[in-house]
Formats: C-alpha cells, structure tokens, sequence
C-alpha cells in the first residue's frame, strides 16, 4: 500500500519558501505506515512520519531525488529541507557556478553516525542529527555547496569547508534559530581552523580587502588554478600577511 506525501509543500516554522509548483515523482513504495496526522499552517495538512522510500522532485530546471531511509523521521522537517534545497541550490549556482549539476540526490541515512556528507551530487544526511537538531537545516545549505564547488583536486580541506560555511553564513536561510554564527575573533584561531573560523577570514576579506575575494578563490579551486600564491596574485599579499592584518581589526 502507497502512502504518498500530501501535494503541498509544507512551510517551516520560520515561514520558509512554499514550493507548491513543485512536482514530484514517487519512485518506491513507501513500507512504513502513515502514524497521525497534525496540522501545519492554517488547515494545510502533514504526515508525522516520513514515509521510506524515494520520491523525485522538479522545479525551475532543478530535480532533487530524495531518498529517505528513516522511519521515524519527521515529515515537517523532510520538507523544510526540500524548501532550503529549492530556495538556497539555485542563489549558489547563480553566484559561484552556474554550470554545476542541477540534479542532486538526497538520502537520510539512520545508520550514520556523522552529520552530513556530499560525495559527486548525492548528500547523505544523518536522521539522528536532524532527531536532535530540527532547526539546523542550513547543513543543507553547507553541503550542496560542496556540489557547486565540485573541486577535483590541489584544493586545501580548510579552504573548501571555510567557503562552504560562508556560503551558509551568506545564504542560510535558518542559521539564527539554529543557533549557528561566526566565531568572534581569538588569539587561538588560525586561517586553517576550517569552517566557520575560516568563513569568518573570508567575510572580513570580502569587505576589506577584495570584494571578489571568494569567488576568486572559488574558481581558482574549481579550475584546479590555486596556490598559496594565489593569495599574492589576488591580494598583493600572503594569507599570513592578511591573516595578520585580519588579527589585528577583525571588525566586520
């Protein structure tokens, strides 16, 4: 028997993008049954549980095949995350690269132990994390990202993940009622802390040094172009020369 999901896509609690053009596609039979049902949004009704199964979703050129794997997981948050891949997915492509896939998967996976992770176009995201931290849906925003960045190699960890966080820092759609944010300067960072100690070195060059900055460095990762001098090239200055005239002003 077949319980598929209700036509309207379902806004989060934060009033995110209603994806009612949205179509979707029901490629396996869902085998966990639909337990009560509660109210979201004057009278628009949900399932409480997400069915397992996999459906296909299109919209504006863009198809997002989510796969969930969880039968507990909670039908509300399965499409606030569809609502950040629809609302954040294109703003990225448009800024950083526009000729990046626009077919990407998405799996829940209640097996794993981690947060998320992107390999090629597929994130798995973990469905304990999401249990335990339901506002934290901009690990979306991060990880799809990390398929617009598609970097092939010669590409430092610290930078890749440092971009991907500025990117949530930029395009997150939740960020404030998950708690996430930039770290305030300290004496104990360095530029290859990665994620939001970098993404924050970046935001600060963005304003004071070159407003391109990120982008730049994004397409010279992409291109396979970077090097530690790309820094000089792009900047006049090593990354430890502008990580120590960010130490010294980190206003942003």
């Amino acid at each position: 028997m077949k319980f598929p999901l209700k036509n309207s896509i379902i806004s989060g609690a934060v009033g995110m993008l209603l994806l009612s053009a949205c179509s979707k596609t029901s490629l396996v039979t869902p085998d966990v049954p639909v337990t009560n049902e509660l109210s979201v949004n004057k009278g628009v009704t949900a399932q409480a549980v997400q069915p397992v199964g996999t459906v296909v979703y299109t919209s504006n050129g863009y198809t997002l095949t989510f796969t969930n794997n969880d039968g507990t997981f909670d039908t509300a948050e399965y499409q606030r995350l569809i609502n950040t891949f629809f609302t954040v997915y294109p703003k990225l492509l448009n800024r950083f690269y526009t000729g990046a896939t626009k077919q990407v998967k998405f799996v829940i996976d209640p097996n794993y132990t981690g947060v998320a992770y992107t390999s090629g176009d597929v994130t798995t995201f973990s469905a304990a994390w999401f249990h335990s931290h339901p506002e934290d849906i901009d690990v979306v925003t991060h990880e799809v990202m990390h398929i617009v960045q598609h970097y092939t190699g010669g590409t430092p960890g610290w930078l890749t993940e440092g971009i991907a966080d500025y990117a949530r820092y930029k395009f997150g759609v939740n960020n404030g009622p998950a708690g996430w944010s930039l770290p305030a300067w300290n004496a104990s960072q360095k530029y290859t802390d990665a994620y939001r100690v970098t993404a924050r070195f970046l935001a600060w060059l963005e304003l004071h040094v070159r407003s391109s900055i990120v982008n730049d460095l994004n397409t010279a990762c992409r291109n396979r172009t970077y090097t530690s001098n790309t820094w000089n090239q792009l900047t006049g200055k090593s990354v430890d020369q502008l990580w120590s005239d960010y130490s010294k002003n980190p206003a942003l």
